[in-house]
């Protein structure tokens, strides 16, 4: 089921967890993991390397989106149909792996997405519905990096409209339904993180900082619509 897929994980000072997410993985699925290190200051490149994974050195941080598209042109050179993403802080779980590729794989979606709505502090549901609001998109988790992509997905995601967007959600999906691609959602369990915190929903003001940016980009997608 997993030929011809990459799981992609991208991580910025994640020493501490991302060893343990990719013994999880390995021990679901036989995938190429390849760790796109995001500037780290710690040694998570070389835990991850020797954990098993391939790994991406970014010379400057990109943010979480960034390293992602790095991955998946990387994945595109590599000859790879399908590409999964995932976190390094271990909140995903690699049980729901199967469950969450399946319908790209069997050609019902271009994209999957793997949603948890309870994990939502009060921060992130006030972004959630407001987001939602003015981008007019109906996902669940409109925040979620649980994912699986098709070749057409990935193909439209490496280009250089996608290059800017700075965050994965509001801007990514709102390009891929501007192109009508079919995007699917399946309810997952999330674990807390094992260290760290959301560079987004950290505080109050980086909610605020974010929400905006996200607006103007959202209500612009909206618009071309």
């Amino acid at each position: 089921m997993f030929d011809s897929a990459i799981i992609l994980i991208p991580a910025h000072d994640e020493a501490q967890s991302v060893a343990a997410v990719i013994s999880e993985v390995s021990n679901r699925t036989d995938c190429r993991i390849v760790v796109i290190d995001d500037a780290s200051s710690d040694d998570t490149a070389e835990v991850a390397r020797k954990a098993g994974a391939t790994v991406l050195s970014l010379s400057v941080q990109l943010g979480a989106w960034g390293a992602v598209q790095t991955g998946m042109r990387f994945a595109l050179r590599q000859g790879y149909r399908f590409v999964i993403t995932m976190d390094a802080d271990g909140q995903h779980e690699a049980a729901d792996l199967c469950r969450l590729f399946a319908p790209v794989y069997e050609g019902q979606a271009d994209v999957s997405i793997g949603a948890c709505t309870r994990r939502g502090s009060r921060m992130r549901k006030i972004a959630w519905v407001f987001l939602k609001w003015i981008s007019g998109l109906s996902m669940d988790d409109i925040t979620s990096g649980f994912r699986a992509y098709n070749k057409t997905a990935l193909e439209l995601l490496s280009g250089k409209d996608a290059t800017l967007l700075e965050y994965q959600d509001i801007g990514v999906l709102a390009h891929l339904k501007r192109n009508n691609l079919t995007i699917n959602e399946i309810q997952v369990n999330m674990c807390p993180r094992v260290s760290g915190h959301s560079r987004v929903y950290s505080s109050w003001l980086m909610v605020a900082y974010y929400m905006v940016q996200a607006s103007i980009l959202g209500f612009s997608k909206r618009s071309k619509r």
